[in-house]
């Protein structure tokens, strides 16, 4: 991976950074806390401009979550609404709750969402598809990813060869949002599997 994004920044410089990050929003696996402080620290090394690894990288973020944006906007809420009604343990009232908290906290989300792992992409499809203006999703994303992708960049230039303690620090960080969204998972299931019960107990009698 690593060697891969080394060849790209060689190949293209900044702007191959920026289509790393790109990629990186389209395909999360893709992780951003390799990408970015590697792009700070071949800055370092003088082979790109330190401006334009923050540029071309907050420039690839925000392509990316446009990409998303459009996938969650052709997707629509009565295609989301029918695949929720196939799924099991969920109701359309999940959805509909769910789409009045995006209504309310959009905004706020989308900032925010572009500085949390996992989230960071994922954030751009409900954006989509609860069709949040599209200068108003450019401009959160725009300010989000530039905030997040400044920070790493920014580590990998100072750190230079210890770039790579970065990502070690950001992999606790995403091993407790997993952490927190398994647990998340386990109690909806729970709490649906009991009102299951309970709703044939109540049919039994």
């Amino acid at each position: 991976m690593t060697d891969w994004v080394v060849d790209l920044m060689d190949t293209l410089g900044a702007p191959g950074a920026g289509i790393a990050i790109a990629l990186e929003n389209l395909f999360p696996p893709l992780p951003s806390e390799v990408i970015l402080p590697l792009s700070g620290f071949t800055a370092s090394r003088g082979q790109m401009d330190l401006l334009d690894a923050l540029l071309w990288t907050t420039i690839g973020s925000v392509v990316g979550a446009l990409a998303l944006y459009w996938v969650g906007a052709l997707l629509g809420r009565d295609r989301v609404l029918a695949i929720a009604a196939k799924l099991p343990l969920v109701k359309a009232s999940d959805i509909e709750k769910t789409e009045a908290w995006f209504l309310r906290h959009g905004r706020k989300t989308v900032f925010f969402g572009r500085m949390i792992p996992i989230f960071r992409s994922l954030i751009s499809i409900p954006a989509g598809v609860e069709r949040m203006p599209l200068p108003t999703f450019t401009l959160l994303t725009t300010a989000g990813s530039a905030l997040w992708n400044s920070v790493f960049v920014l580590a990998g230039y100072f750190l230079g060869e210890n770039w790579s303690l970065v990502e070690s620090y950001v992999g606790i960080g995403t091993n407790v949002v997993i952490g927190v969204v398994v647990l998340a998972v386990l109690v909806f299931v729970g709490v649906r599997l009991s009102e299951r019960r309970k709703g044939r107990h109540a049919n039994g009698r």
